[in-house]
């Protein structure tokens, strides 16, 4: 069957085409029109094919060639992805503006990945010629950049026996690196890269259920609502609550050894503002630039509809292939909110049944199908690797019970929900611990009793607790005044609040502030339920509950999160002293002996 017979376009409704193409596949990719606007066939209606176009469809006419291209929208996977800005349909961006120019033209094609450099190709020693080889299998490495080496894998599609492997040496991606006998007798040819369709979840062998938290350095995030490595969460948030700084601390600071960062619809300015940023930010970890573990995928909202529809799933498709070479990867998709606003308007131009607020019936299972490809697994090749999923919602006017966030809700197991209100009082992270939740506390208080301290679980449960007593009695603060309240519970107050500004605020912008280890994470949250217990103590045997909110160590426990970096363990423990020396005099003066510090 000859796959490229060219057909005529038939009918325009703005990014969908109708064309007379009776032998094409639901899903294959078609060229559209003079231009060769690529698209995606999407319907079939007997002998003419329904498509969506990444490109805007202006000035296109029925009568004009469609052409068939062979395969479904595919990426290609190889050394050279890292450091790249992509748009929706992995164009090089950089490649778009040597021959476009600052506006992208209609119409271009850009390959993927460099075709004229060389990398160096270190070969499998494991890997010996005439011996089976396994789909998945790692035929040699690629030092891809500084911090990252690339395994260059047999795509899961291939299985049979090795022929050929190339020697050591340098080679581009379109020069053979090996050869496989499959089993039905056909001899395949392996480059350094291969192609893999974005909407097939790429394959492996098993769920691993090992738990391991995803760090990220923001205290509110790591230790009162975590997250696992292989994880699904979600950011939803209204318009200045903070998502997009959360997101990029997310992506700057987590130990990840890979970061994906999908910007899909959001407003250019915040794009651009991460595609300045990102390429001068150093990497924590490895004290290199940053961008040399990172890729970028950069779909603004006056980019192509369709182009956004693809573009999260493009993003987790490079994510599962690093996953497969046995790192641990995070996506970031900023946000889902606009990738389902693609989906009502393509929905709505082929005249579909709207449900909830205009949006397709198949939302649900389609957030769900996008979030099920996170994971923790055993690889192919019997590595270990893992994706986290993070998606930004942005419902509109904060109404969290909209059918995306909503439907996301029911699905991620972490709900990191920012508050305009607590954005609007100038606390940031402006995550609410009344709304957000994780369904990982558990299976992380695992990791962090046996590599930070064994009691997290009781501190993050006094400090939620304290945290809930106080949003309680601000209810009452509000309608009657703190008179009305009694002295344990001003203290209480004045606890929650102390975890509030020491604990859960923390500044993207402090040079010491801005990440967090666990063990400081840790260390600081023991600070301040210290200080809340012996000022109970003090309260028990009579100290006014004036005399305590005077004390000067309160203001010093706010500020000591920025005073000391996760390296000054030993300096930032000594403030113990200092907190048991500033309630050693009203001990003493109200008659109770002084308890030495452990």
């Amino acid at each position: 069957m000859d796959k490229r017979v060219t057909g005529k376009i038939v009918e325009i409704n703005g990014p969908i085409v109708t064309v007379r193409l009776p032998r094409v596949l639901n899903g294959e990719q078609v060229r559209i029109g003079k231009l060769g606007l690529v698209g995606e066939v999407i319907g079939r209606d007997g002998d003419q094919a329904v498509v969506q176009v990444y490109e805007s469809t202006e000035s296109v006419c029925p009568g004009e060639d469609a052409v068939p291209l062979g395969h479904p929208l595919s990426v290609e996977l190889g050394p050279g992805l890292l450091g790249n800005i992509f748009d929706g349909v992995q164009r090089p961006l950089e490649a778009i503006r040597e021959l476009s120019g600052d506006q992208i033209a209609r119409g271009l094609n850009v390959m993927p990945l460099d075709r004229t450099r060389t990398w160096a190709f270190e070969p499998s020693k494991e890997l010996v010629r005439g011996k089976p080889v396994a789909a998945g299998a790692v035929l040699g490495t690629v030092q891809e950049t500084k911090t990252i080496q690339h395994r260059v894998l047999v795509p899961p599609d291939v299985e049979g026996e090795l022929v050929e492997l190339a020697s050591a040496g340098e080679y581009t991606v379109e020069q053979v690196i090996a050869r496989v006998k499959t089993m039905d007798g056909v001899t395949r040819e392996l480059k350094l890269y291969h192609r893999w369709p974005v909407r097939q979840p790429r394959p492996y062998r098993r769920r691993d259920h090992a738990a391991e938290p995803l760090i990220t350095g923001q205290r509110i995030l790591d230790t009162f609502f975590p997250l696992l490595k292989g994880g699904k969460a979600a950011v939803p948030g209204p318009f200045g609550a903070g998502k997009t700084v959360v997101q990029q601390q997310i992506a700057r600071w987590s130990n990840a050894e890979i970061v994906i960062y999908v910007g899909c619809g959001e407003r250019g300015n915040e794009l651009v503002e991460i595609l300045e940023t990102f390429p001068e930010l150093t990497d924590p970890y490895t004290g290199r630039l940053l961008m040399e573990r990172t890729l970028l995928v950069a779909n603004t909202s006056n980019m192509p509809v369709v182009a956004r529809e693809a573009s999260i799933y493009v993003g987790v498709t490079l994510a599962e292939y690093y996953r497969d070479q046995g790192y641990d990867v995070v996506m970031v998709a900023d946000s889902t909110s606009r990738w389902a606003e693609a989906l009502r308007e393509v929905s709505g131009r082929l005249g579909q049944m709207p449900v909830e607020e205009g949006y397709p019936a198949y939302l649900a299972s389609r957030l769900a199908a996008f979030y099920e490809r996170a994971g923790r697994v055993e690889t192919l090749s019997g590595k270990h690797g893992s994706v986290s999923l993070i998606g930004a919602v942005s419902p509109p006017g904060g109404d969290f019970s909209e059918p995306v966030t909503s439907h996301t809700k029911e699905i991620v197991q972490t709900f990191w929900a920012l508050s305009k209100q607590l954005a609007d009082a100038r606390h940031y992270p402006s995550v609410d611990w009344t709304d957000s939740f994780s369904g990982y506390v558990n299976a992380s208080a695992k990791w962090w009793h046996a590599n930070v301290d064994p009691r997290w679980s009781e501190r993050r449960s006094e400090a939620m607790g304290l945290l809930a007593q106080a949003d309680e009695l601000a209810r009452i603060v509000n309608l009657v005044g703190p008179e009305a309240l009694s002295p344990a519970q001003r203290w209480a107050l004045e606890g929650a609040s102390l975890v509030k500004e020491g604990v859960l605020q923390q500044s993207a912008l402090d040079e010491i502030d801005s990440f967090c280890s666990p063990q400081k994470q840790f260390l600081l949250l023991d600070l301040v339920l210290d200080i809340y217990h012996q000022g109970q103590e003090l309260l028990g045997i009579g100290v006014p509950v004036q005399q305590l909110l005077g004390l000067p160590i309160l203001a010093r426990a706010r500020r000591v999160k920025s005073s000391y970096t996760s390296k000054q363990m030993d300096e930032l423990k000594g403030v113990r002293s200092e907190i048991h020396e500033a309630f050693a005099g009203l001990q003493t003066e109200y008659g109770k002996p002084v308890e030495k510090v452990k």
